[in-house]
């Protein structure tokens, strides 16, 4: 065992048990009971506060946010939800808006200050922006290297196939240092669910990457698109490789049609990310949960063209997922819990995630007795480490 270089004493586990964390080299490497004498090495007095894993921020936009920025009152579709007209909407307001490092600068700092520790970023990769702000997203990612764990996923906002150029530009962001490829809405963007995913599927296989993808459309035609996106995925053997965000469909589903999806989704190893948004159907948590499907969560838009909504705050995330999802016992908000925890570790694949030993010192102490009641609380007033160092406290980044 490697030598203790800071002990973290009266640390409450999500178990209920007070123990001393002890860390050498940014991993957790010891849990002992509390009240063992930490020895002559730094110790830091947690208090009692729950600590619990880093949160994961499985699903954001770093590149479209105007989050510090000027307020951009939001426009509303002229005939109900249009991702087209979104995204005609987005490019306006992205011509008026700050510079993006700024403004992805300051969503970084407001999500490292409410805890989370790891990131999955969508990052805008098409014949409308070719890779400029991939670059630009890049350049952040490394200014926050110590800070946060950041995967960047190249996301064709415009489309692949009606974008000239973007599967090419998404095979060379890659390249250039995005984890995952990207998609939206096959059948209702592209037009094409077969042509859209063989260019998804094979920049995947060809560069060893996962996959990550936007799919808004409701109903039957959601259903569809899943279920192929499901067996492309057992086909290829990328099971645990492939996640479908937001997947509205699965909301509208009759029970029977439900449960056949989720056994479906479950035996592909495909995960599914829901923010639970107010004004969309959204996937039946606890019914996939069930069955064995990987669901986990994010703040996807925050305050940018899409909606003025987000905070940043994963445990606010878990809040509204459990309070929509009628989430009332302590194992149902722990089950919330686990979405933007452990279940968003999973699907991001995270090396070494959680509270035990040989886990990276990632965590994040909150002031309330155990999960159930953060979830309902969200208690504010947190402190987080990243690799056993402070890095936020009291609403702020500490660099």
């Amino acid at each position: 065992m490697a030598d203790i270089e800071t002990v973290f004493t009266n640390a409450r586990l999500p178990d209920g048990s007070l123990k001393n964390i002890g860390v050498a080299a940014g991993r957790i490497v010891s849990l002992e009971p509390a009240g063992k004498a930490a020895g002559p090495v730094e110790a830091v007095d947690l208090e009692g506060a729950l600590v619990v894993p880093g949160f994961v921020e499985g699903h954001i936009h770093l590149d479209t946010s105007f989050y510090g920025d000027a307020w951009i009152p939001h426009k509303p579709c002229t005939n109900g939800f249009d991702v087209h007209q979104r995204v005609a909407f987005q490019a306006e307001n992205m011509a008026q808006a700050a510079p993006m490092a700024e403004r992805a600068r300051n969503q970084l700092d407001l999500c490292i200050a409410n805890g989370a520790t790891a990131m999955r970023s969508h990052v805008m990769v098409d014949g409308s922006v070719g890779l400029r702000s991939l670059e630009t997203i890049l350049k952040v990612r490394e200014e926050y290297r110590d800070l946060i764990d950041i995967q960047l996923v190249a996301f064709p906002q415009s489309g692949i196939l009606k974008s000239p150029g973007t599967p090419e530009l998404l095979d060379a962001a890659i390249g250039l240092g995005a984890d995952l490829i990207g998609g939206l809405d096959p059948a209702s963007f592209d037009r094409d669910v077969t042509a859209h995913l063989a260019v998804v599927f094979g920049i995947a296989e060809k560069r060893g990457v996962d996959i990550d993808i936007h799919l808004h459309d409701a109903g039957t035609l959601g259903l569809f698109t899943i279920e192929e996106i499901c067996a492309r995925t057992r086909a290829l053997g990328m099971g645990g490789h492939v996640t479908v965000s937001h997947a509205y469909g699965l909301g509208d589903l009759q029970q029977d049609a439900a449960n056949k999806a989720a056994d479906l989704i479950a035996a592909s190893g495909v995960s599914i990310m829901t923010n639970a948004p107010g004004n969309h159907n959204f996937p039946p948590v606890a019914l996939l949960r069930k069955a064995g499907v990987t669901v986990f969560s994010g703040s996807d838009n925050i305050r940018d063209s899409w909606w003025p909504y987000g905070d940043g705050d994963m445990l606010r995330r878990a809040e509204i997922i459990g309070y929509r999802s009628g989430f009332y016992t302590d194992d149902e908000l722990a089950a919330a819990f686990d979405v933007v925890t452990a279940a968003g570790a999973k699907a991001l694949r995270l090396e070494g995630y959680g509270l035990e030993i040989g886990a990276k010192a990632d965590f994040v102490t909150l002031d309330t007795p155990h999960i159930p009641q953060a979830v309902v609380s969200v208690p504010k007033n947190r402190k987080v480490f990243k690799a056993g160092r402070l890095v936020a406290q009291g609403g702020a980044v500490i660099r």
